[in-house]
């Protein structure tokens, strides 16, 4: 498996709670919801940053590796 690096696109697995960065209300970040990752914590945790289709970010949290999915747009080499 690839392993997530910087600025990698993912998905999330199951739902997790947020907060608005802006109004600091509640939110549910629903499982698929895509983000891009920002920073790593020793491959265990991830910092993700949700935003909008305009690019405007709306929550940023820490979420644990096992809960993310990386999202890939190429193809890999069968035989390599």
């Amino acid at each position: 498996m690839t392993q997530i690096q910087d600025y990698d696109l993912i998905a999330l697995t199951q739902p997790q709670p947020a907060t608005h960065k802006q109004t600091h209300q509640p939110l549910q970040l629903q499982r698929g919801q895509i983000g891009t990752v920002l920073m790593s914590f020793d491959d265990q945790a991830y910092l993700i940053d949700f935003a909008d289709q305009q690019g405007n970010t709306f929550a940023m949290k820490t979420i644990a590796a096992e809960h993310l999915l990386r999202l890939i747009h190429e193809p890999t080499l069968a035989y390599a």
